[in-house]
């Protein structure tokens, strides 16, 4: 028997992607091509790994079986790749980064643009998530590089390198009866309509154990991934914000930052096999990140 390593490549996106229709516009090849290799590789082990339906793919029993051999073998070979790109002192392969939600950390889209064009032979995926999926990921090998949101320490597994560290602070509308205070205690949330962002955020959790210090249980009313999002709705009077002051700050909301708040950081994270490529990438966006001035 000989089995092709595009043949696995096949199975695996197969299997991702639920049909082979999917698969086969994700991989760039044609559905007949796909459909007649995974044939000829059923044949040749002798089981059917995929229960074929109208319009969807399944794995079968044997097929969920086989699957991570699948795919620990397609891993091996890329980290084959990237060991003897690094054994050659080469940059290049490929860099899978992750960001929080709505990224607009100043200088990140200019170092991706600027390594992009230092390094055009390096291909470079982008997906978003909340930073426990993104921690996950990183630890799993599922992607390289991360700009992680936290509000507690990170594995000791990561390479972790602080860019932003500060309190939460409420923000509201200039007209706000809150708007003329420096600070407030975290008690005089309760009760109020307060607009934050989702579980699985450096500030959700930081606000989490701002409360659970104080004994104290506050339920947004509003969660929405995006800060400016958050900070819109704000400013039309739905309830006040709490999320940082640098993630506040060109806007018009009036900020007051609460008092003996956790903190809240965003850090760039790289996970612990990460080759040249990664690392060249991780470099360049720590170049380019702009890590604001906390007083506090």
């Amino acid at each position: 028997m000989v089995m092709e390593l595009h043949q696995l490549r096949y199975v695996v996106e197969v299997a991702r992607r639920g049909s082979f229709t999917a698969a086969a516009q994700a991989l760039h090849v044609s559905q007949s091509g796909v459909s007649a290799q995974v044939a000829k590789l059923e044949r040749e082990l002798g089981v059917r790994i995929f229960a074929r339906g109208s319009r969807v793919a399944t794995p079968t029993a044997e097929g969920a079986a086989l699957l991570p051999h699948a795919q620990a073998a397609l891993a091996a070979v890329s980290q084959i790749d990237t060991t003897a790109a690094d054994l050659a002192g080469l940059v290049r392969g490929e860099v899978r980064v992750g960001t929080v939600v709505g990224c607009t950390i100043p200088g990140y889209l200019s170092a991706f643009a600027a390594f992009r064009q230092a390094y055009p032979e390096i291909a470079v995926s982008a997906r978003e998530g909340n930073s426990d999926v993104l921690v996950q990921a990183l630890l799993s090998g599922n992607i390289d590089v991360a700009l992680v949101a936290h509000a507690d320490p990170l594995p000791d597994d990561l390479e972790v390198q602080p860019i932003i560290d500060e309190p939460l602070a409420v923000g509201v509308p200039a007209h706000d009866g809150w708007a003329h205070r420096r600070s407030l205690p975290v008690s005089r949330l309760a009760g109020q309509p307060l607009l934050t962002l989702p579980n699985g955020t450096g500030v959700r959790s930081a606000l989490q154990k701002t409360c659970t210090a104080k004994g104290l249980e506050i339920v947004p009313v509003v969660e929405a991934h995006s800060p400016e999002a958050l900070i819109a709705l704000t400013s039309r009077g739905v309830g006040k914000a709490v999320l940082t002051e640098s993630m506040m700050s060109a806007s018009d909301l009036a900020t007051i930052r609460i008092e003996g708040s956790a903190r809240t950081s965003l850090s760039l994270v790289t996970a612990p096999a990460a080759g040249t490529a990664a690392r060249a990438f991780a470099n360049a966006l720590r170049g380019g990140l702009v890590s604001p001035v906390d007083d506090a």
